[in-house]
């Protein structure tokens, strides 16, 4: 879907009959709906009253502080995903990031669910059904069916995969509208504009192009997709956005987190600072059957984006037990669909007498070699054909640790295998294998820590005493107990890209102590050096086990392993229990003289040659008809 749904187009007709005057709201009167800054004269007028429901006062930040902990109920969502073409890379990022925030909050708290919306009514879906020789329902059912498998393949710990043919959802969306209709937000009008279909938006002037059709002709396109455009005219119901500017802009200035990151949220204001015309909610049923007719009226199919939104309620129970989850909810969105993220949805939300959600966490897109996918540049990079090529534990560290929400990122093959070789393959896992090895741990046990060999101090200054540790080794430590608080802190920013540079540059560092202290040179027989060989392998496994229970959002398969080596059972993978070199602050560790895990073998094995890779990939890869 686009960015952009109504704007640069004329509508006319007469708004639903009503009082004059709206009730008197016992909101305060910053959340109170503003009418229209235009003046409209004669039968038009009628159309323009504010609704008659005008929105409840939201609930301040300030609140709402006691229940943020980890402990608190929150829903983690995904995009909606449209079914009218197979995955690429840009949904499965999606739907990592979601997973990532879900996996790291179930290691600080209680599970938390999360969901996965698959939008399946439109035109584009109708369209695209008639294109194949199919119906709406198998198509959705086919490409339903392609996004299951891939999120499944990919480890997406989803507990909901809801899709808006479910009889639970249209429902909800009935319901929903009703509490429109009911609010006097609603008015049947005449509409007409510039259309995109693949987009399942209008669009104004301002976002239009000139290029050329299929058969060579000149046309109207999208300026942001290159999609063509069709001027479209039609009865249809209106939803009167325009009367919801201040309390979208009351909601965001007393919410500044509200949209993440901030260039994202600057950009709403910028939109609520402009004209807000008002949205077209329903399509005439003679062009669009593939959908949910509005309730009373035949004639009319529900907005395909109106109809998607509502997933996000019908999942937690809407209209009969949201409560319990509403409106602790994290949106994880694109920015292509940022608009009707948190401007038409929140909108929608007052009107219904609901409440924003609490975040709406936004990303940026990926593109192939500095150009955006698309399928006549045959350049859409298939998933499942990554995860084939480089794992999927690779694959998803390769998308958390490259991909940063603020810009779009850019994707080709080398990249990846630089990545994961040097940081997964050869730093992480050649760490574990060397300080596992049993030419140097022929116990095969947690070696015991020598306090003599690592005396504690206050200041890394104070190193080369007694002990045999130098200043950089206390830096290690340092570097590593603040870890686990990094992490947390720029996962709850939504900058899992910067937890995982941390983790890699500790993992250089551990590798560097590693090396400088050459434990393979020293000599057994000698009580001394065994102390401290046995203290530097002690060290390094202390690290090793925090990289991989602050890896388990990300490479969920390969932190496993690494944490099975080190014999790190399941009820010590969490943060509560993360206690990090407990033997230099003089405490017991419980890891201390346990016998290892059985050997796992190579935590991650190194990529091949990319000639090699790209044979394998071009003879995995599926032409879309076929999968269509």
């Amino acid at each position: 879907p686009g960015t952009e749904h109504v704007a640069g187009r004329r509508f006319l007709g007469r708004g639903p009959a009503g009082p004059a005057r709206p009730r008197r709201a016992r909101a305060s009167r910053r959340f109170r709906a503003a009418a229209p800054r235009r003046r409209i004269d004669g039968a038009a007028a009628d159309m323009w009253r504010p609704p008659r429901r005008l929105p409840r006062p939201l609930r301040r930040a300030a609140a709402t502080a006691t229940a943020t902990g980890p402990g608190r109920r929150l829903l983690l969502s995904t995009p909606i995903f449209y079914a009218n073409g197979p995955p690429h890379i840009g949904h499965l990022y999606s739907a990592l990031l979601a997973d990532a925030l879900l996996r790291h909050r179930r290691l600080r708290a209680p599970p938390s669910p999360g969901m996965t919306p698959s939008a399946g009514h439109g035109l584009k879906i109708q369209q695209a059904a008639a294109a194949a020789g199919t119906s709406p329902a198998e198509l959705c059912e086919r490409v339903s069916g392609l996004f299951r498998q891939a999120l499944s393949q990919a480890g997406v710990a989803y507990t909901d995969f809801t899709r808006t043919s479910e009889l639970r959802h249209q429902r909800a969306v009935r319901h929903f509208w009703g509490a429109l209709r009911d609010g006097g937000v609603l008015y049947k009008g005449s509409y007409e504009g510039w259309y995109c279909t693949p987009e399942e938006s209008f669009l104004p002037e301002s976002q239009l192009a000139e290029g050329t059709d299929a058969q060579g002709r000149p046309c109207k396109v999208s300026l942001e997709t290159g999609h063509e455009v069709h001027w479209t005219k039609e009865e249809n119901y209106m939803f009167r956005l325009s009367a919801f500017r201040d309390p979208l802009q009351n909601w965001l200035r007393d919410n500044p987190r509200a949209i993440f990151p901030d260039p994202f949220y600057q950009c709403v204001l910028r939109w609520l600072d402009e004209d807000l015309p008002d949205l077209s909610v329903s399509r005439e049923r003679n062009r669009l059957q593939w959908g949910i007719p509005v309730p009373s009226d035949p004639t009319q199919t529900i907005y395909v984006w109106v109809d998607a939104l509502v997933n996000y309620l019908s999942v937690v129970g809407y209209p009969e037990s949201h409560g319990a989850w509403w409106p602790a909810v994290h949106h994880v969105v694109g920015k292509d669909i940022l608009k009707f993220h948190a401007l038409y949805w929140p909108a929608l939300l007052l009107a219904a007498g609901l409440e924003p959600p609490e975040r709406i966490l936004v990303h940026s897109h990926w593109t192939v070699r500095g150009q955006k996918m698309s399928k006549s540049l045959g350049n859409v990079v298939d998933p499942g054909v990554c995860m084939g090529q480089y794992g999927v534990d690779g694959f998803r560290y390769f998308l958390l640790r490259q991909g940063v929400p603020e810009r779009d990122c850019d994707y080709y093959d080398e990249k990846v295998v630089k990545l994961v070789n040097s940081e997964l393959a050869d730093a992480l896992g050649g760490l574990l294998n060397r300080s596992t090895a049993p030419s140097i741990n022929p116990s095969n046990t947690y070696p015991c820590f020598s306090e003599p060999c690592f005396p504690k101090v206050l200041d890394s200054r104070e190193a080369g005493g007694t002990g045999r540790a130098c200043a950089e080794d206390y830096r290690l430590v340092a570097a590593v107990a603040s870890l686990p608080v990094q992490v947390d802190t720029y996962f709850e920013g939504f900058q899992i890209y910067k937890a995982l540079e941390c983790i890699a540059q500790c993992v250089r560092q551990t590798n560097g102590f590693f090396q400088r202290h050459r434990p393979w040179k020293l000599d057994r027989r000698d009580a001394g050096e065994q102390l401290w060989l046995d203290t530097i392998l002690h060290v390094t496994l202390e690290c090793l086990r925090v990289y991989g229970t602050l890896l388990q959002p990300v490479v969920p398969h390969m932190a496993d392993k690494l944490l099975s080596r080190l014999a790190v059972g399941p009820g010590e993978r969490h943060l509560s229990g993360l206690a990090f070199l407990a033997r230099y602050d003089g405490k017991p560790c419980p890891f201390e003289g346990r016998q290892l895990g059985p050997d796992t073998g190579i935590l991650f094995h190194r990529l091949g040659k990319l000639e090699t890779m790209k044979k394998r990939k071009q003879e995995a890869q599926v032409p879309d008809k076929q999968l269509l």
